[in-house]
């Protein structure tokens, strides 16, 4: 009954941010994308205080500052659908035990979001528990990562960090990234690393020198916030993505939350009742629904830096949006030049 309502609700997802399941055009061969060498790619979201896309903007909206210093907007885009590479990161550790079969599910429904069996999209899994494994590499076809998903089991400690260093360094590529298309990384676990030979500041670096924007679907559930789940916010941040949390309070908008009390605990709805069940099915329908639109409804920035000193120092990026009230997501910064 679950898979039935989230396939359902997925579909009607992709209808309202425009990535259609059938009925695509035919796509004309890709003409070269011609890039300065120099120049620096920015991926902008923008939505308003309630989280809906803002998806009007011409270039005139849009002022970009490197080092505090306003650039010139060399290209601008404001197409949705744009290609992407998506690398989905699934965290098989023994912390996922509780809520695994719900967040399985999820998964696959979000690569079934995200991968609409068009040539612009491709993807990627890697698994990781004591070690990263890249169980799919890179292809067009969501029917691989999805049937990889559903034979997976969880054990062991996470290595998070490892993963991602994997994600940038151990797939194949696809001609024109990571401009056309872009790279993104959607994480679903906690954010707790045990088991990684590499840390944060180090993975978070090369993401950024990599062009990446990394994402996440946080199994954190019912406010019960890992020690380490700050991580997921901070990859986020500092690369223009964002977190989801679908477990957090499911409850937000169910009426008698906390005017119930029971000894076996204050519980809005019984669990494993059907509008439990549903109550769930909506929360991650909802994430998934943001993530996609997150993914899909961006505009890009390109410019050609007024200064190139210090070419090796992190550069730090603002975008200001000509508008009251929104909420404006991008990278932080560069590296002018990958490792």
């Amino acid at each position: 009954m679950r898979g039935r309502f989230l396939a359902a609700s997925v579909a009607v997802a992709l209808a309202v941010f425009g990535v259609g399941l059938a009925g695509q055009r035919p796509q004309a061969p890709p003409s070269p994308i011609r890039v300065h060498v120099n120049e620096v790619v920015v991926p902008v979201t923008v939505t308003d205080q309630q989280g809906r896309f803002v998806s009007n903007l011409t270039e005139k909206d849009f002022k970009i500052f490197d080092q505090g210093v306003e650039q010139k907007i060399a290209y601008f885009s404001a197409e949705r659908n744009q290609p992407v590479v998506i690398g989905f990161l699934i965290d098989q550790s023994n912390a996922q035990r509780l809520h695994w079969k719900t967040f399985q599910s999820a998964a696959q429904d979000l690569v079934l979001a995200l991968m609409p069996e068009d040539p612009r999209f491709s993807g990627y899994l890697i698994a990781y528990s004591n070690q990263p494994e890249l169980l799919v590499n890179t292809t067009h076809d969501p029917s691989e990562i999805v049937e990889q998903i559903r034979k997976m089991k969880p054990g062991g400690g996470a290595a998070l960090f490892d993963a991602i260093y994997m994600a940038c360094t151990n797939r194949q590529l696809v001609e024109g990234e990571p401009i056309e298309p872009r790279r993104v990384i959607v994480i679903i676990g906690d954010g707790h690393d045990n088991a990684s030979s590499k840390t944060l500041n180090e993975v978070l670096e090369l993401a950024q020198r990599n062009l990446v924007t990394i994402h996440a679907m946080s199994t954190v559930s019912f406010s019960f916030y890992a020690e380490e789940e700050s991580n997921l916010l901070k990859l986020a941040r500092e690369t223009g993505g964002r977190v989801e949390y679908p477990l957090d309070n499911p409850y937000e908008d169910v009426a008698g939350y906390l005017s119930k009390p029971s000894d076996a605990g204050n519980y809005a709805l019984t669990v494993g009742t059907g509008g439990y069940a549903a109550q769930i099915a909506r929360a991650i329908f909802n994430s998934i629904a943001a993530l996609q639109g997150e993914i899909t409804t961006q505009y890009i920035l390109r410019y050609v830096p007024t200064s190139t000193d210090e070419p090796r120092i992190f550069r730090q990026l603002r975008v200001e949006v000509a508008l009251p009230n929104v909420i404006v997501r991008h990278r932080k910064g560069y590296y002018p030049y990958a490792p």
